[in-house]
């Protein structure tokens, strides 16, 4: 069985990058644990998908990415490994367990509801939801003037407000608009931060798979885009270039359909986080009968642990008592190469071929890459 990868929370995961900028910024009372290089001004770029294991096997397609590797480092993703948790464990600089965002998607207990976090589908408020303040607003409150270049849609979506609030949005939908609002940003003021993101590999991940051509030339292409982004800042600030996982193709033979096995079924009254990692919500006491089930269904391909197992083993970091009742009375964390898809509750999902969110290394180890400059 491959043995999980446990998150670094405090000392060596992706919630640590903000704090030490703001550390490495000068920031009163943050503290640089990363060892950051002390500069006036910080990009940090975040490439979705760019697992640390994969940028190794194809480093000859990154050339520029790949000539930072030797300095840099890999850091883990929280737990589950997937974009709307680390986004968040990003901009807050806390593990789930604290800002509340524990999977794709997750109950909202008060209501029965499933909240797609990339989405955010349900009539939530994230500033309750999430309610601690983010890294972006004590260093904005420090005086650092702070920017978020995204595509234009994502400035007003529940997940921008709950993971990156007291940054400024900057609508960018093209690679040239993205490099002129690095490029005004990280200008502003005596000192800044720019936080930059870039989906597209992910994307091409997902429907090709992470091991294939098309992936690799996006990964040229974005390996240009992060040179691009270098070469747009001004010399006394430094870039971070991090990611929120990494990624595994699933071929379909190994796909588990929830939908079409109703032994997988019984007992559960909702169906959440992804099909790497699965939150199983079940109806009054049927909690035993699910875990026994998906034991004996998925042997040595899988994790499968009660809330309280889970939570003991530090997956989500400390977790608050709001946070608790979001996670699965029973989750699923797929080891081996299998996914557990529901090809009727979320058709579109089923059909990836490049998948995340589980604890394997493929998974959950990330790049810190840092270019100075010169």
């Amino acid at each position: 069985m491959i043995v999980p990868v446990s998150p670094q929370y405090g000392g060596g995961s992706l919630a640590d990058v903000l704090p030490s900028v703001a550390g490495a910024l000068s920031v009163p009372g943050e503290q640089n644990g990363l060892g950051l290089p002390p500069a006036p001004r910080y990009a940090v770029l975040l490439l979705d998908g760019l697992g640390w294991n994969l940028l190794q096997r194809h480093a000859d397609a990154a050339p520029y990415l790949s000539s930072l590797v030797p300095a840099g480092r890999s850091l883990t993703a929280g737990v589950p490994s997937t974009t709307a948790v680390s986004l968040t464990s990003l901009g807050t600089g806390l593990p789930p367990g604290a800002h509340g965002i524990v999977g794709y998607t997750s109950i909202v207990p008060e209501t029965g509801a499933l909240l797609n976090a990339l989405q955010w589908d349900a009539p939530v408020d994230p500033r309750r939801w999430q309610p601690h303040p983010t890294v972006f607003d004590r260093i904005a409150a420090s005086g650092v003037a702070t920017r978020n270049v995204s595509k234009s849609r994502f400035e007003s979506s529940g997940l921008t407000t709950a993971a990156f609030r007291g940054s400024k949005h900057r609508g960018a939908d093209t690679v040239e608009d993205r490099l002129d609002a690095t490029r005004f940003a990280s200008r502003e003021g005596s000192s800044s931060l720019v936080y930059v993101y870039d989906s597209q590999l992910d994307y091409t991940g997902h429907v090709q798979g992470c091991e294939s051509w098309q992936w690799r030339k996006e990964l040229g292409t974005i390996d240009a885009f992060a040179a691009q982004v270098r070469s747009a800042l001004p010399r006394d600030a430094v870039l971070v270039v991090v990611a929120d996982h990494g990624m595994v193709d699933v071929a379909a033979e190994n796909r588990v359909d929830l939908d079409a096995e109703p032994d997988l079924t019984a007992g559960l009254r909702l169906v959440g986080g992804e099909s790497r990692f699965r939150h199983l919500y079940c109806v009054d006491g049927a909690e035993a009968d699910v875990l026994a089930t998906y034991r004996e269904r998925l042997g040595d391909k899988a994790l499968v642990l009660s809330r309280d197992d889970a939570v003991a083993r530090g997956w989500f970091g400390a977790v608050e008592d709001r946070v608790a009742p979001r996670i699965g009375d029973v989750v699923v964390a797929a080891l081996g190469p299998v996914a557990l898809v529901a090809s009727r509750r979320s058709p579109d999902e089923a059909g990836l071929i490049g998948q995340h969110g589980s604890l394997t290394d493929d998974e959950m180890a990330i790049p810190l890459l840092v270019d100075a400059g010169s």
